[in-house]
């Protein structure tokens, strides 16, 4: 098995998530008392998500391309960043060592086209939505890609700031979720990708008009497949 470094606390929510699934998807895997060979920087988020509100990338790409050297120094073998956003450093981070970083929305593309869609709604913060990072790489693979209208952005931001990163999960901002999803589909989409990794807490196949790509479960399970290799 090769060690897998993690860069968390993007929010810590998300991250728990991604601990559980990565040491359950490895004991299903391997069975007895196997669990996963794991390395993890976890953030304080306040000061990350001041600069991500600020445009400050720069500021936050010698953040994680730091962190990301000191995992690579102490065995990890390859990277994770558990958080949608922040794959907008993915390519400076690749840069700034010499193992693998396992990209969130590859995972995500693949499972798409293995499911048959071809058309998804990219849903996660005003970052991941309107800057071009997250996108490109969901288009590199075939998708074609539908955002929610300046509305339906600036609500999902809020949701995810003020309510999913603390943990709560208000009925309303549920709905208001749904309802987004709903529309998109009516315009084009036969998938939704939960492009942000606290999307995990309010995830509901049963509500969904479309299939939901959960982009965390995705990564978890293409990091054990790459450990496992």
């Amino acid at each position: 098995m090769k060690t897998l470094g993690m860069i968390g606390g993007i929010s810590w929510e998300s991250t728990t998530h991604y601990y559980q699934r990565l040491n359950q998807l490895v004991a299903e895997r391997l069975g007895g008392l196997h669990s996963a060979e794991l390395l993890m920087h976890s953030v304080d988020f306040d000061p990350i998500q001041h600069l991500q509100h600020a445009g400050d990338w720069q500021a936050c790409g010698r953040i994680f391309t730091g962190i990301a050297r000191r995992l690579e120094q102490a065995g990890a073998q390859g990277l994770i960043v558990c958080a949608n956003t922040m794959h907008i450093l993915a390519d400076e981070i690749r840069a700034a060592v010499s193992i693998p970083l396992i990209h969130i929305a590859d995972a995500t593309a693949l499972a798409a086209k293995q499911a048959g869609v071809d058309s998804v709604a990219l849903l996660g913060t005003r970052f991941t939505m309107e800057q071009p990072f997250y996108r490109e790489v969901l288009e590199s693979h075939g998708l074609q890609v539908f955002t929610p209208d300046e509305a339906g952005r600036e609500r999902l931001h809020r949701i995810i700031y003020d309510e999913l990163c603390l943990g709560v999960v208000k009925r309303g901002s549920k709905e208001a979720f749904y309802r987004i999803v709903d529309e998109l589909a009516k315009d084009g989409a036969r998938g939704a990708v939960l492009g942000c990794t606290e999307f995990t807490l309010i995830a509901d196949a049963a509500r969904s008009p479309v299939p939901l790509l959960d982009t965390t479960e995705l990564h978890a399970r293409a990091a054990v497949e790459w450990m496992l290799a």
